[in-house]
């Protein structure tokens, strides 16, 4: 991110995304200049310590990366950052370390603004070469902790090397001692360059920048830069890209010699060029696997192709006119004219002899243009666009004829790829004629809907982002007379790559080129319109572009009918399945745009595809006739038109035989069947809701028996799909039922009522979970017609499928959905208090739904899958609520004071418990029904008190999800006596559950609310009554009774109780021993055990009798079969004494201590025994006695 700010959560969403975009051009200066100059002023002082200099180098690191996006903010402050560290590194002074760190933040400026911006600013004077050469010396090419010393010392050697001096004057006299030469500087830059140009880290690359300012200067030349390509060709030669050592000198050579003929002057290096060229056909690097090496591959092969030419500019080439606007404002049609009569003169080079290695570059660059990396493929673009521009007009035409052949489908995605990117470099150059754009652009609206399957996926992404930015660079290259035959099929292509590629890369691209083209060309159709509809971020939502932005650009007849066959032929058989129901519903929108167009050759050529071998085509064709339908019934609604006036008898006849025709040729069987019958069913709904004329039909038969065969076999489908099919089913249902079983006179049909109730119920007691699931929705879809005079069947039905029974335990699902069919039969039949039970939800059947309802709140069935109890739960917590809400507008006297506080209470525990999402649309529910909209819930207890609690603003404000925001409020309930027992059993499962934020957050909650009882002994009294309450109706019941005892032993360490301790034997310290004692009898759960010893070590404080009980049984733990629950008790006992060792002498208690300490608790028990039995004695209490087991007496015979 430009701004260096760390993302949020979520932040991958599309307007995350662009809120970061947008952002990142928004720095004006270089804001830290200050903070910069301090740290770059305190490098000695933090160099000794460590932490301090890795925060210093950090800090600077964090602060040049926010300039990534925009360097050149930090060009008027290079210069001074630059100095403050070479004065560093100048400076005799400073030690070797404080070097190597100016290094490191010399290196980090590089990085953000670039060498060659950095190059200028070193010191370039004659007596610098000497230090620089000097630091050399220091340095070991093998320590990689040092490698950014190198690197900007090879860089600010290579801009020593420019001085305008011939190098042998600084050699002085070469003879030191008789026999002895001293080697020249030459000598030495040459050697330190090739050391270091096979090095494996980035001092490779700086080494290649100064071979190529070194070795191409004027007196270098001369003497040895003959010998450096022989010596760069050798390596090259002998190296091996199979090894790793083989790829770094490859990789140094390349670069080297790229650098050499970029930057060396054409007649120096015209005389080798044919040499490195048979060079580099020997190394067979396009054979390589490293994409690096091919890419340096090409980039000196283009090279060396610039070199062959001379350096011209092609005077054929197409000159749009002047780039300025203010420019091109000022010339004349006239001078239009004479440009482009300029642009035609023919060739006067034409008797130019081209070299033969020039068809071997460009041979050599088309390769490069199939390369299976983009960064290949795109230097080989780049390359084809210099050397075209050489080239006479005959053979430059040859190279866009071989680019084209790149567009043949026998070729693959990277060959169109790099194909799009050499045409957009030619049109950019002015190298593509507008004689070639009648064969270009048709190859170029291909590559814009290039798509090509493999497997599961596809690929052509790149293709297609390639080709918009050929239209963009058109857009810029040729006047809009030029391009005026084109822009009808380049614009539509552009508005449907915007809205109707499956990459927002693409649509993005796609939407820029088209702005390109409305602004540069102005001659694409309501391009201003469409812009500002599909503009960059608008085409960022998938869904979006398909359904409402299609819509609108629809509304512009010229891309309608374009639009329209682009979802025909190429989206509806996508391969992804998203992209094909998107598609369909597009077409339901389109179809009202052009309905004669789509009854007329859409839904003919739709129906033809529905009998496809391809599964994907007749998954997508089946789906789109759906719609298609749809759409043009609701068309006709509108317009008060008969639908016969778009669908004509062989349409109506066409959608009527797919099921049949799938039923004979066995499509819903297998894999491909899940797709089809979620098709089948999608289509069944859409031609029962255009009211087809299907009455009586037998094809209704053979819908209702694709609909009850799909909702038996759920369990026959795959997980991933299995809710979509189940819901499309249930959803064809209503609607099949709706149009197809009522009578004229609005009853249902008895035959087909008797039939289809009766088998539903019975599938209820289906031995497979989904085959329940299914029939309990498909009961609750049932229209109201249907369900007179068989509501207390349903009711019952659905009312059994919510028991738990040994068999079906973990059925949670069936539950679940049988509990949402219940909510929807309710509000399909509505209310009324003097109703018959058999129609409505009257007086005689609302208490049995509310127990059904209320009795489900308390599955906490728990599998492999969690607490999948969870969801029978929270759809009884929504029905509850539908249920009581529909009743309070309605028929309010039929809520029982009883039933509405059971109600309250029971959402009100699920609110205080540990699921987060539970907890949350628990929250929502009781929210909802303390603040009905319309009139109140009768009878919600303590309405007044709720209403201070939870204002209605805190249905929008609070976050119920979080529990630091939820408990504070939720824990407020137990100051209402009503509420108090069921917070109180929620409570205590979060608090003393797993959830380090569910732990912390209602831990803190229940203590300030302890806090505020503390002194007031009623208050106490009576949550004390309310807690022991809870843990006696949970005894053994381990999902509250553990976490109960984890919950005791925390409020017993805050000293929560601390108000009983005054009293002896107080009855809550009574009862919760005894409730203790039986909760953990016979008891083999170790977690259990250890958190009744916390709680044992807790109870200590309360006085009297009960403390020689509860030491009584800290002592019999002692001895437990289980040796880490005797060391758990030794070690809490300890603690214990240690906090509260005012309960015996000074003398015992040492004692004790050392019993405790020093015995090893985990040893064989009779060992153990004996030291527990001292212990006995000196805390005062009786020693257990063993309890020989009785053996039954064998039978006298």
């Amino acid at each position: 991110m430009a701004l260096g700010e760390e993302p949020a959560a979520g932040a991958l969403e599309d307007g995350a995304e662009d809120e970061a975009l947008a952002r990142g051009g928004a720095l004006e200066a270089f804001g830290e200049s200050a903070e910069v100059r301090a740290l770059l002023g305190s490098l000695r002082k933090v160099l000794g310590d460590r932490a301090a200099r890795e925060g210093a180098l950090e800090r600077f690191r964090v602060i040049m990366d926010k300039y990534q996006e925009q360097p050149h903010l930090l060009d008027p402050h290079l210069e001074w950052m630059m100095n403050l560290l070479l004065d560093i590194v100048q400076d005799k002074t400073s030690s070797v370390d404080l070097i190597h760190l100016a290094f490191k933040f010399l290196y980090i400026i590089t990085k953000v603004r670039g060498y060659k911006t950095f190059l200028r600013l070193f010191p370039h004077e004659v007596s610098d070469v000497q230090p620089v050469l000097d630091m050399f010396t220091d340095q070991n090419p093998r320590d990689h902790e040092t490698w950014e010393t190198r690197y900007m010392l090879l860089l600010w050697l290579s801009v020593t090397c420019l001085i305008p001096f011939d190098f042998s004057r600084l050699d002085g006299n070469l003879l030191t001692q008789p026999g002895q030469m001293r080697m020249s500087v030459m000598d030495r830059i040459l050697q330190i360059a090739e050391a270091y140009l096979v090095v494996s880290d980035k001092a490779r690359d700086a080494a290649a920048v100064l071979v190529s300012k070194f070795v191409t200067r004027p007196d270098v030349k001369q003497k040895k830069m003959a010998g450096f390509l022989d010596w760069s060709l050798h390596t090259l030669a002998c190296s091996s890209f199979q090894t790793i050592e083989g790829v770094i000198a490859m990789d140094g050579m390349l670069q080297a010699l790229a650098q050499i003929f970029k930057h060396g002057k054409r007649e120096d290096c015209l005389p080798y060029a044919s040499t490195v060229l048979e060079c580099l056909e020997g190394c067979r690097l396009p054979d390589s696997n490293q994409t690096l090496l091919r890419k340096l591959g090409v980039k000196l092969v283009q090279r060396l192709g610039l070199t062959f030419l001379k350096p011209r500019v092609a005077k054929w080439r197409y000159q749009r006119g002047c780039r300025s606007l203010a420019a091109n404002l000022q010339h004349c049609a006239q001078s239009q004219k004479e440009s482009k009569v300029h642009m035609e003169t023919p060739d006067s080079d034409g008797d130019y002899d081209i070299p033969e290695e020039v068809e071997s570059v460009i041979e050599r660059l088309l390769v490069g243009l199939r390369d299976r990396d983009t960064i290949v493929r795109w230097s080989a673009a780049k390359g084809i666009g210099r050397i075209a521009a050489r080239l006479p007009k005959e053979l430059a035409d040859d190279v866009v004829g071989s680019v084209l052949d790149c567009f043949s489908f026998q070729e693959t995605d990277n060959a169109w790829h790099g194909g799009c990117l050499a045409l957009a470099e030619l049109g950019r150059r002015g190298l593509l004629l507008p004689s070639r754009l009648e064969d270009v652009v048709p190859v170029i609206l291909k590559a814009l809907t290039y798509e090509e399957k493999r497997g599961s996926c596809s690929v052509g992404t790149n293709v297609r982002d390639a080709a918009c930015y050929v239209c963009w660079a058109f857009a810029r290259a040729y006047e809009p007379q030029e391009l005026q035959p084109f822009v009808a099929a380049i614009s539509s292509a552009l508005v449907i790559a915007t809205v109707f590629d499956r990459n927002i890369n693409c649509r993005r691209a796609a939407s820029a080129a088209f702005q390109e083209n409305v602004g540069r060309q102005g001659t694409f159709p309501h391009g201003i319109e469409i812009l500002t509809a599909a503009d960059y971020f608008a085409v960022g939502n998938r869904a979006s572009c398909f359904l409402v932005i299609s819509m609108f650009i629809a509304g512009f007849p010229e891309y309608t009918q374009p639009m329209i066959d682009h979802l025909v032929t190429m989206k509806i058989n996508h391969w992804d399945g998203v992209i094909r129901e998107l598609s369909a519903k597009a077409l339901h929108n389109l179809a009202q745009r052009a309905p004669e167009h789509s009854a007329t050759h859409v839904l003919p050529r739709l129906l033809l595809m529905t009998q496809s071998l391809d599964l994907h085509t007749r998954h997508g064709a089946v789906l789109a006739c759906a719609e298609v339908a749809r759409g043009l019934y609701r068309l006709a609604v509108q317009e008060s038109r008969p639908v016969a006036d778009y669908l004509d008898e062989a349409a109506v006849q066409g959608l009527k035989q797919i099921h049949q025709q799938l039923y004979d040729r066995q499509l819903y069987r297998g894999l491909g069947g899940e797709l089809m019958r979620q098709a089948v069913c999608i289509l069944i709904e859409n031609l029962s809701l255009s009211k087809m004329p299907f009455r009586g039909d037998v094809i209704i038969d053979g819908w209702q028996w694709l609909i009850n065969d799909t909702l038996r076999n759920l369990h026959l489908i795959s997980s991933h799909s299995r809710q979509q099919i189940k819901g499309a089913a249930v959803l064809a249902l209503a609607a099949l039922c709706s149009e197809y079983y009522a009578l004229e006179t609005g009853e249902a049909d008895p035959a087909r009522q008797d039939e289809l109730i009766r088998q539903y119920l019975a599938d209820l007691q289906s031995p497979e979970e989904m085959a329940r699931c299914g029939f309990s929705l498909a009961l609750g879809a049932l229209p109201r017609f249907l369900l007179k005079g068989r509501l207390q069947q349903v009711l019952a039905g659905l009312g059994a499928v919510t028991v738990i029974r040994p068999e079906d335990v973990s059925f949670a699902e069936s539950r679940r959905d049988a509990l949402k069919a219940i909510s929807r039969v309710c509000q399909t039949v509505g209310v009324r208090a003097g109703g018959a039970p058999d129609e409505v939800v009257c007086e005689e059947n609302v208490s049995q739904i509310y127990r059904t309802l209320l009795g489900c709140l308390h599955d906490y069935t728990t599998d492999s899958r969690g607490d999948v109890g969870a969801w029978v739960r929270e759809a009884a917590m929504t029905s509850l609520m539908d249920l009581t809400l529909l009743l309070g507008r309605e028929q309010p006297e039929l809520i029982e004071a009883s039933v509405c506080q059971q109600v309250m209470c029971c959402v009100a525990q699920q609110a205080s418990e540990k699921i987060d999402r539970i907890r949350a649309h628990a929250a929502r529910v009781f929210m909802a029904l303390l603040h009905s909209h319309g009139s109140p819930v009768p009878h919600v207890p303590h309405r007044g008190e709720l209403e201070k609690l939870f204002p209605r603003s805190d249905v929008a404000s609070v976050n119920w999800n979080a529990p630091s925001q939820a408990f504070p409020r939720i824990t407020q309930l137990l100051g209402l006596p009503t509420y108090r027992y069921h917070v109180l059993l929620g409570l205590a499962v979060s608090v003393g559950g797993l959830t380090e934020s569910t732990v912390r957050y209602s831990t803190q909650s229940l203590f300030e609310y302890m806090k505020g009882i503390h002194n007031d002994p009623q208050a106490l009294e009576g949550f004390g009554g309310t807690l022991l309450q809870v843990f006696e109706d949970n005894l053994l019941n381990d999902r509250v009774s553990v976490p109960l005892l984890k919950t005791l032993d925390q409020m017993l360490a805050n000293g929560c109780f601390d108000l009983f301790t005054a009293e002896q034997d107080h009855p809550f310290s009574v009862k919760l021993l005894a409730l203790c004692k039986e909760e953990i009898k016979k008891s083999k759960d170790v977690q259990k055990l250890r958190s009744s010893v916390a709680v044992f070590c807790g109870m200590v404080q309360f006085p009297g009798n009960v403390r020689r009980k509860v030491l009584l049984q800290l002592c019999l733990l002692l001895c437990h079969p289980f040796p880490v629950i005797r060391k758990t008790t030794a070690s809490q006992v300890y603690e214990m004494l240690l906090t509260y060792g005012d309960i015996m002498g000074e003398d015992v208690l040492d004692e004790v201590m050392t019993v405790l300490g020093t015995t090893a608790w985990d040893a064989e028990l009779p060992l153990v025994r004996v030291q527990r039995n001292r212990l006995c004695d000196l805390l005062g209490v009786p020693r257990p006695q063993l309890v020989p087991k009785v053996t039954a007496r064998p039978l006298a015979l």
